[in-house]
């Protein structure tokens, strides 16, 4: 399996993000959504999980698979491709730039903070935009 995460990596908000300042995705239904679960995860627990671990949690979340059966699942999940977070409504829509430390934890900056403006700045990080969400 390939390895999927960010090293040492700046996912800055995709140029044509709708907010100037970062929003706290909100589910309007029971189920929560992905953003939410994304932002949940990573911002409630800063530089403890990696990409990997976070698109796996989610699926693994929103389709109730219990934890004894994870390890097989993860293997199944991962043997077909992914979208990385550069997809997530974090940085398309939401306003939220992800830092990928070297050992590809994560951590979430709103795009209005000073953080946000230093990870940008920092030429020792790779660079990355959150894809678009318009063709344009």
């Amino acid at each position: 399996m390939k390895d999927m995460n960010y090293y040492s990596t700046f996912i800055e908000v995709a140029e044509d993000c709708p907010v100037t300042a970062a929003e706290i995705p909100v589910s309007k239904k029971e189920k929560k959504t992905v953003p939410v679960l994304q932002y949940e995860l990573i911002a409630h627990h800063p530089y403890v999980y990696t990409q990997e671990d976070v698109l796996f949690e989610v699926f693994a979340r929103r389709n109730n698979i219990p934890e004894e059966q994870r390890p097989l699942e993860r293997e199944k999940f991962f043997s077909k491709g992914q979208p990385c977070l550069r997809a997530s409504s974090l940085g398309k829509r939401y306003g939220w730039g992800i830092h990928c430390d070297s050992e590809g934890k994560l951590a979430l900056y709103a795009v209005e903070s000073k953080e946000y403006q230093l990870l940008k700045q920092d030429a020792s990080l790779k660079h990355i935009k959150a894809m678009r969400s318009s063709r344009s």
